[in-house]
């Protein structure tokens, strides 16, 4: 049975207390989930010999995640994001004939819902079994979207070492939603450096290519001969200097992956493997694509719960999804919600050690 204890984390400029959800299971496997963003702030996992180390990026304290400089180049260390997960070209779609304009807060692209996204919400909590179950109302019209959003992401943390997020949405008027986390990881240990080395593989024969916006083109290309195909496993930064287009375009790997699955049930999306600790990470999803982003954009400003600097290839992050700027693309798997439906989402987070 998985414990649950919930600390206080710091308190916002208006006096809104943030708690810290900690689950730890029988063998000492814990995660901590802030409310302030319904955020993933640590988890810690065993390598080969036994020893526990936190594998994901964050802050030690609520003034990280609330520094001004930080959140002006916000890369979403750990956070729930929405009500649109990844890109929506030109900040804005139509819908039902109506055209809804959003918060923009990359460029004209609205990313992860705009200038005050999911992320930067507080979130209610309540002990689950195994887990927490958060929670966000999200008004019609907030940072563009219409209809009014009923949002719970459940964290669950099971004997198998598997960190499970069951998300659900209802709306009261017709909208587009995708949910995500945006965990970064490095199987090594939080600020222990480069991730290259990391051995990844990904269920997926096409990628969607970005434009210089990284928008995607509507085409789903196949991987075959490139550096985006990971089928087999290949280290993180073998290929990430290659002479590519669309690297260069991404500084680097930032691209959603079609996966082969894509039917709805819980399938394995990706495999990460440490040869230096021995840890592993699976990553199972109901969802029809992942964004591979190998941390590009980190630039050494943001020093995280050790102490250290996040530099760019220190972490990568696997967001399951469904794709970018779908609600502009007609022939990407819809995210229209409509009142009387449910949104579901499951994925999970399973880690092991190899030999």
């Amino acid at each position: 049975m998985t414990s649950i204890d919930s600390t206080p984390f710091g308190a916002l400029a208006d006096g809104t207390s943030i708690e810290k959800w900690t689950l730890t299971n029988a063998s000492g496997v814990s995660a901590s989930i802030l409310t302030w963003g319904a955020t993933i702030q640590s988890v810690y996992v065993p390598d080969r010999a036994g020893a526990l180390a936190n594998v994901t990026l964050g802050f030690a304290d609520l003034a990280g995640y609330t520094d001004p400089a930080y959140l002006a180049g916000n890369p979403f260390l750990g956070s729930t994001v929405g009500r649109y997960a990844n890109r929506i070209a030109g900040g804005a779609f139509t819908l039902d004939g109506e055209t809804y304009k959003l918060s923009q807060n990359e460029g004209q692209t609205t990313l992860h819902g705009g200038s005050h996204g999911f992320d930067q919400r507080v979130w209610s909590a309540t002990a689950v079994e195994n887990g927490v179950r958060m929670s966000y109302l999200s008004a019609d019209g907030e940072q563009g979207f219409p209809g009014t959003l009923t949002v719970s992401v459940t964290f669950t943390l099971d004997d198998d070492n598997g960190l499970r997020l069951d998300y659900t949405a209802t709306t009261d008027r017709a909208t587009v939603v995708a949910l995500t986390n945006h965990a970064y990881w490095n199987l090594s240990g939080e600020g222990s450096g480069s991730v290259e080395n990391h051995l990844l593989r990904i269920d997926a024969g096409h990628f969607t290519p970005v434009d210089s916006t990284l928008i995607p083109t509507g085409v789903l290309e196949p991987v075959d001969g490139t550096p985006f195909d990971f089928r087999s496993p290949h280290p993180i930064g073998a290929r990430i200097r290659d002479e590519h287009p669309q690297l260069t375009t991404g500084r680097g790997y930032d691209h959603n992956y079609v996966l082969t699955d894509g039917s709805g049930a819980l399938s394995t999306a990706a495999v990460v493997d440490d040869p230096a600790s021995g840890r592993r990470l699976t990553i199972t999803t109901t969802e029809p694509g992942l964004q591979f982003y190998a941390g590009n954009f980190l630039d050494g400003k943001i020093r995280g719960t050790s102490g250290r600097q996040y530099r760019q290839g220190d972490a990568f992050a696997l967001e399951t999804q469904h794709f970018p700027d779908s609600p502009n693309q007609p022939d990407f798997p819809s995210t229209v919600l409509r009142p009387g439906e449910t949104w579901t989402s499951t994925t999970v987070h399973t880690f092991s050690v190899i030999g």
